[in-house]
């Protein structure tokens, strides 16, 4: 700017302290804040606003506080922003008790707290399993006339989820949806989740057919997204999903979400194929298990040690003998200690001459001595 003799104004300098503030370089945003000040310039609200939302990005609580301090001393009124970015900062350093003394002391200026002030402590009591006084702000926002918003449901779904609350955790689900509210990925595989662990598999998979067909859910969830979400609640809830239907012999379910997975251009990763190999070595299609094991191989996934017993018995019971052949052999070729040697060829001189009760003894023992991988190769 100063290079085609273009001065910097207010709203530029405050542009560049936000910009610097949100990266997290403090220091170049105090540098810019000095040359406004010496150009004559005066920091405005919304120029505090940004330094304090880049001490709570940085977690430096003590520093946020001072500048909100620093705001009074220079005659300058913090507003709702400033209250609530100090609040949401507490929230995230897991100190709730501060954020609602923050919360109190902006009522008391006579600032009234908005939607992301109440979702902000909302998440905080949530995350802190302190689910009653989140469900008591919860309620308070409705009398004070605020609307929740999607972040605010979930985070309180998700708590009712952990606690077992479930029904409370659907109600309020379809509270959200009655007043317009689009669930997202994240509330329904916190749902998802929920469902599963109190085996109510077919409510789990009415939810999960909605993520994928239901025209009010974004077009953009999909099968990682939502692993990768789960991973922050609590880690699969599409596997745990086809677990729970393998469980239950419900195997067209199962091979429906699995191949949805697929569908959504999404690979399924080891513990899947893994509970699918077992879920059809239950159910008695070989073929099946035998065709997702190829899939899983080409994919450079290895067998767990109960999916290998599984899949031999089966194999074996069918009279698959080359089929049965590849996975004994490819499992062998698996087991690079030295030490498993001789069980190796115990397993190779008993498969030869037809012993399979042996061969699966020497496979369980392997198993228990920790000789068979059961980890991704490499």
């Amino acid at each position: 700017m100063r290079v085609r003799g273009l001065c910097p104004n207010d709203r530029t300098y405050t542009t560049l302290v936000d910009g610097f503030s949100q990266k997290g370089c403090m220091n170049e945003a105090y540098r810019v804040l000095k040359e406004m000040v010496d150009n004559g310039f005066r920091p405005s609200i919304v120029t505090y606003n940004a330094l304090i939302n880049g001490h709570c990005i940085a977690g430096k609580m003590e520093d946020a506080r001072a500048v909100l301090e620093d705001m009074k001393e220079k005659g300058l009124a913090p507003d709702v922003v400033s209250y609530s970015t100090v609040l949401s900062g507490f929230c995230r350093s897991y100190d709730v008790d501060e954020a609602v003394r923050v919360k109190r002391e902006m009522v008391e200026k006579g600032i009234q707290p908005d939607t992301i002030t109440y979702s902000s402590l909302i998440q905080g009591f949530c995350e802190q399993r302190r689910t009653k006084e989140a469900c008591d702000l919860f309620d308070e926002m409705l009398r004070v006339g605020l609307t929740p918003d999607e972040f605010t449901y979930t985070a309180l779904i998700n708590a009712h989820c952990v606690e077992g609350g479930l029904e409370r955790a659907l109600n309020l689900h379809n509270e959200m949806v009655e007043k317009g509210l689009l669930p997202d990925v994240v509330t329904y595989s916190v749902l998802i989740n929920g469902l599963n662990k109190q085996a109510r598999t077919r409510e789990a998979k009415r939810l999960l057919l909605k993520l994928f067909y239901d025209e009010s859910v974004p077009s953009d969830i999909t099968y990682q997204t939502l692993i990768e979400n789960c991973s922050n609640i609590e880690f699969k809830s599409v596997v745990s999903l086809i677990k729970g239907f393998c469980m239950k012999g419900m195997m067209t379910e199962a091979d429906r979400v699995f191949d949805s997975m697929i569908e959504k251009n999404h690979k399924p990763d080891g513990t899947a194929y893994n509970v699918m190999i077992h879920g059809h070595c239950r159910g008695g299609d070989v073929r099946k298990a035998y065709s997702l094991y190829k899939e899983m191989i080409k994919s450079g996934f290895l067998l767990h040690t109960v999916t290998v017993i599984a899949l031999v018995k089966v194999l074996h019971k069918e009279g698959m003998v080359d089929e049965l052949s590849s996975v004994i052999d490819n499992v062998l070729r698996s087991c690079e200690l030295s030490e498993a040697e001789q069980a190796k060829v115990l397993v190779e001189i008993n498969h030869r001459e037809g012993n399979m009760d042996v061969v699966l003894d020497v496979l369980a023992e392997m198993a228990k001595d920790g000789f068979l991988p059961n980890r991704r190769s490499q």
